[in-house]
């Protein structure tokens, strides 16, 4: 089967997403298939076509980014080129979204509908039409969870076109015991351990999770990278947290599963409703983690079951995290019996796998009917 994914962004760029489509698109080619992706350049220009583990990777030029959103003239031509048997559309991103709706390339269009447009109101405005029309032509909708199907108002109306198939990590990848490695990062930090990992952006809600270490004895440690960095490093300077709470920018490959094994709690507490899923919770997962999310009627908590997998707590609300923290830090057998259940959870809902049987199950559906 010749499947074409199209997003904004592929690997080496960091991002929940892209490491999807990464780990998606490979495990797809792995297993005989066409695989090809279409994506814009951060570097500019369009790139030779490329190999890369056994897909097919196109770069478009890219001309500008504007609200995140990269544009580029020359996706559209690059797509007419292709001939796929299937689309796979990663959504949001609207540049591939109209051009696929005009050009109509393949037997099938899939749009894995990872978040609703959230902060750009000014262009929803414009683009709510088009959206509505890009989304009634969609072979399939593909949700993350149950509850975002049932809370975003763009899937609601279509909830007989869409199918749930929650994001997979590779499960084995975190779950390798690495005790030598794990005992060199707690050597480097006081403990207990509370881990952070994402891109720093406005909805991740770091902001309310470093007021709440002031009122944690534990040491927290936040991976990544992104636009919010300066000012939350001012912040936790600011508070007299800078020996509580470390920066350590992006992490290796390599180095990440150690993060999570080395880790008490992992804490994501997000604030606004574009933190769909939460891939880094199912990293944490299957690293025997247990977890600490926010309500957002997303599909964080259906991801971070309460109560099982860990606990789920108030957005926006530092008192409510640093209770639900200390609450976790002062039961062991607690932590321990919620991080056994969430890596149990992992294999079973999340592993990548899983994840493809059910994405190839649904593209023969498509492409018998």
């Amino acid at each position: 089967m010749r499947v074409l994914h199209i997003y904004k962004d592929y690997h080496p760029v960091f991002g929940g997403i892209e490491n999807h489509l990464r780990w998606l698109a490979e495990a797809q080619a792995a297993r005989g298939h066409d695989v090809t992706v279409l994506v814009t350049n951060p570097a500019g220009m369009t790139t030779a076509v490329r190999e890369e583990n056994g897909v097919r990777v196109i770069r478009a030029a890219r001309l500008a980014t504007v609200a995140s959103t990269p544009l580029s003239l020359s996706l559209p031509l690059l797509l007419r080129r292709e001939s796929p048997d299937i689309v796979h559309l990663q959504f949001p991103y609207p540049v591939a979204e109209v051009s696929q709706w005009l050009l109509r390339r393949g037997r099938a269009t899939i749009i894995s509908y990872q978040s609703d447009v959230v902060r750009q109101a000014a262009i929803l405005k414009f683009y709510n039409p088009i959206l509505k029309r890009v989304l009634r032509q969609a072979d399939r909708i593909l949700a993350s969870s149950p509850n975002y199907i049932q809370s975003s108002p763009w899937l609601r109306p279509l909830a007989r076109k869409c199918t749930v198939v929650p994001l997979g990590v590779d499960v084995k990848r975190f779950a390798s015991p690495q005790p030598a490695r794990v005992q060199a990062i707690r050597r480097r930090y006081p403990g207990p351990l509370l881990l952070f990992v994402g891109r720093l952006r406005y909805y991740k809600g770091l902001e309310y999770l470093i007021r709440a270490m002031q009122r944690v004895e534990a040491t927290l440690l936040i991976v990544g990278t992104g636009p919010e960095a300066a000012r939350l490093g001012a912040m936790s300077y600011d508070l007299g947290l800078a020996e509580k709470v470390h920066f350590l920018a992006d992490v290796s490959d390599e180095a990440l599963p150690v993060y999570y094994q080395a880790a008490d709690v992992f804490v994501l507490p997000s604030s606004h409703r574009s933190e769909a899923f939460g891939i880094v919770l199912l990293e944490a997962m299957a690293a025997g983690t247990p977890l600490i999310s926010t309500e957002l009627g997303t599909g964080t908590s259906w991801v971070n079951q309460d109560g099982v997998t860990g606990l789920v707590a108030p957005p926006r609300d530092a008192d409510a995290l640093a209770r639900a923290i200390n609450k976790l830090l002062a039961d062991d057998a607690m932590r321990e019996a919620m991080g056994a259940r969430a890596q149990v959870r992992a294999r079973a809902e999340f592993d990548l796998p899983v994840l493809v049987e059910r994405v190839m199950t649904i593209y023969e559906q498509i492409w018998l009917h």
